[in-house]
């Protein structure tokens, strides 16, 4: 059985969701990884494989939208490390798991201009959005 909740309601969890990315001494960030993506945020990410981190600033809702909830950009950040990226996971400010993402340059949860991310390049989010559906 599936089942569906309201728009409203989804927006609501979403709100709730930025609070939790919220949560912590630290601010809520991205990472990039170039390895295959975990089958879920339960196993642990190799950080060998981390490429970049992009943090989010506090708090990291900018506004709430009809269809879903908008977080600020992230701060530009140098890549540590170059390769393909693959997947990211965002974490929040107790460096605790909220999600994956594919990354792509289409087709992706999370689209680049390109996946190829050179060392000491510039990395920057600007535009996330988070919908219920």
């Amino acid at each position: 059985m599936t089942v569906q909740i309201s728009k409203k309601a989804g927006i609501l969890a979403l709100q709730a969701h930025a609070d939790f990315l919220d949560t912590g001494s630290g601010s809520a960030y991205f990472v990039y990884y170039s390895d295959t993506k975990p089958e879920s945020t339960g196993i642990a990410a190799n950080p060998a494989n981390a490429l970049c981190t992009l943090s989010l600033p506090e708090p990291c809702i900018k506004q709430v939208l009809v269809d879903g909830i908008e977080l600020y950009p992230t701060d530009t950040a140098l890549a540590a490390k170059a390769g393909t990226a693959i997947w990211a996971r965002l974490y929040n400010g107790d460096d605790e798991p909220y999600a994956d993402f594919t990354i792509g340059m289409s087709g992706t949860d999370i689209v680049l201009n390109s996946a190829d991310i050179a060392l000491g390049s510039h990395q920057k989010l600007d535009s996330i959005i988070l919908k219920p559906y």
